[in-house]
């Protein structure tokens, strides 16, 4: 059962870790290269990976999709989608994708003579499910070393342990308050069981004790 538990343990903290990993914002460096608009089919399971804005039917099978090419300063290529994610999950409340796909036009550089930008983003790049990150804003920075601290994670993160510590604490106060009463009540009652099953098992055991002397006068009686 031990297995069984850590087992179980260990899928929930995955499970919440690749959650939070999807849907936290996260900012890369890079320098676009390109932008274009290309329709894709949205009829198989690959569908969770895509926007849905309140504009469009959940019944779509394809759509018109922007999307902004980038190259990390390390060489490697960074593709984004650029969707607007309306009143839906995750709550960026994204409405201004022709905007951010004009700031990554106007930020359009050459290796020669290179544009660093930090984009921020969620979601996760999976080049065999053609999954892409969507792109929620664009910041010219001044090279491609700048150090982005990540504050609404920090904030995030400080005000869910807070909560969670709340959580305990209630909980902790509400079993101190109702649930160990009851447990030393219920301890009580069954002490109070023990002592009277034990003082009729005494009684039990006395007339018995009684009875086998009884009998055994008259055993007595029978030899002489």
């Amino acid at each position: 059962m031990r297995y069984v538990k850590w087992g179980l343990l260990s899928v929930i903290a995955l499970t919440l870790i690749g959650f939070f990993n999807y849907t936290l914002p996260q900012h890369d460096i890079v320098r676009v290269v390109n932008t274009y608009q290309e329709r894709q089919d949205l009829a198989d399971w690959t569908r969770i990976f895509w926007a849905s804005p309140d504009d469009q039917s959940t019944g779509l099978i394809n759509r018109d999709v922007q999307f902004i090419q980038t190259v990390k300063s390390n060489g490697k290529p960074m593709v984004y989608r650029n969707e607007d994610t309306g009143w839906h999950w995750p709550p960026y409340f994204k409405f201004d994708t022709a905007n951010l796909q004009t700031q990554a036009e106007d930020n359009k550089s050459t290796a020669e003579a290179p544009k660093w930008v930090s984009v921020t983003h969620y979601g996760w790049r999976i080049v065999y499910f053609s999954a892409f990150p969507n792109a929620i804003s664009i910041k010219p920075v001044a090279g491609p070393d700048v150090t982005i601290i990540p504050w609404f994670n920090i904030f995030f993160f400080v005000f869910l342990a807070f909560v969670l510590l709340m959580i305990r604490r209630m909980w902790l106060q509400f079993r101190e308050r109702s649930i160990d009463p009851v447990l030393d009540d219920m301890g009580e009652a069954w002490d109070g069981v023990e002592q009277h099953a034990e003082h009729a098992a005494g009684e039990v055991r006395g007339v018995w004790g009684r009875f086998r002397a009884w009998l055994g006068t008259w055993q007595g009686k029978g030899r002489k």
